[in-house]
This record gives C-alpha cells, structure tokens and sequence, in this order.
C-alpha cells in the first residue's frame, strides 16, 4: 500500500525591497491537517478489519475435532530466551571457539541441536551446555561430527527452508505459523506443535522440495 514544480512570483511592495516568496497554491497549516485526516482514518479502518479478520479464523482442531492446543506468547518468548542463552554460552566457550557450527532451535521448550563439531568431545560439551539451560525440556541431538560447513552449503540450506516455508504458506488450511523449519546439510528438520495430519502434510511439503535429502520429524503431537 502506497500513500501519496512550484511557480514562484515575487512582489516587490514589501518594506526592506527583498522578493518575498508568493505561494498561492499553497494550502494553509490547518488545512493541510485535514487533508491528511481522512487518510489517517483509512489506515486504522483497515487495520481494524485485518485485526478482525485475523481473530475470525479459523481454529485449528485436532483430528478427533477437539480445538488443537497452540504454543502460548509466554512460551515463544521462553524459546527465544532459551536460543539467546545457548548461543551467548556456546560461542563464548574458549573450548569451542572456532571449532563448532551449531545453531539451536527451540520451540515449546524443546531444543534441536543441528550443525557440526570437530570432534565427539566437543559435541559432548554443546549438548552438556544447552541441556542444562532453565526452562530446557528435552534436547534432540542432530549434530553432525566432521569438517564445518562453509558459505556456499549454508546458503543453499537456507535456499532450501525458503522454498518449503513458501510452499507451506501457499498450500491451502495448512498452519504455517505452527511448524519450524530448519535445513542443514540438506537434511530437513520439522518441529512444532501439530496433529499427525499437520505433520505428515509438512513432512510431504518439504520432500517434494529440491535439494532434500532427508525429512525428519522432530514434533509435538497434539493427539
């Protein structure tokens, strides 16, 4: 959504003999207000109804039809501080410092580990860390044991979760916002808060994806 050369004549009867600006066109302070008022009022109609709609939709139901339990605001602001933590911890370790590429991922409380380590030691210590983090329910371990990945492997996996978030937001009644995607080395990894139908439809969106090797399913069933 989008919003939206002046003549100058000068009169010469002024007191000091200097050309005073002439602007006749010019709408006054006061009306300029408003003019801008019926715009401002468009705006908060239109979010009002997108605000509307959005509290409209559809609830998501489990398979047996009982409403499906949704991660709560409190619980996503858990995560986020979950994944702040265990980066600070995990890339301010002199132990692992050049020596690792983990990234974490937490949803509802469950971390998934996913990335490389030098060596089983240094995996070993990450999991350590992490598991121990508050708020921390179970950690899955994806972590893979070989050379660091470089630029050009990172960027197609992140190629690769574009595609299939894309593709979930355009396949018509699936939930998006409940599924977490996260691709490294090619291998997918899904998690989220979902029904066995929800999981299996993720899980056939991103097969169908190019440059999947592999779909795992890391989710929390709601039935």
């Amino acid at each position: 959504m989008s919003l939206p050369s002046r003549t100058r004549t000068t009169d010469a009867r002024t007191s000091t003999g200097s050309a005073t600006p002439f602007r006749p066109n010019a709408p006054s302070t006061k009306k300029r207000k408003n003019m801008q008022t019926p715009i401002i009022t468009r705006l908060i109609a239109l979010l009002a109804l997108c605000l509307l709609l959005a509290g409209c939709a559809a609830t998501p139901l489990t398979d047996s039809g009982q409403p499906r339990p949704t991660r709560s605001a409190a619980t996503a602001l858990d995560d986020q501080r979950i994944e702040s933590s265990a980066m600070d911890k995990l890339y301010s370790d002199p132990k692992l410092q050049q020596k690792i590429h983990v990234n974490i991922t937490s949803y509802n409380r469950i971390v998934l580990l996913s990335g490389e380590t030098l060596s089983r030691e240094l995996r070993d210590h990450v999991i350590n860390i992490v598991r121990n983090l508050p708020g921390v329910r179970r950690v899955h371990n994806e972590i893979r044991i070989q050379d660091l990945t470089g630029f050009q492997s990172r960027s197609r996996d992140g190629w690769i979760t574009s595609k299939i978030k894309a593709r979930m937001l355009a396949t018509k009644g699936f939930d998006s916002n409940a599924v977490k995607v996260i691709t490294e080395y090619g291998t997918v990894f899904l998690m989220g808060l979902v029904t066995r139908t929800e999981g299996h439809q993720a899980a056939e969106i991103a097969r169908n994806v190019d440059g999947v090797r592999q779909v795992v399913k890391l989710f929390e069933y709601a039935n």
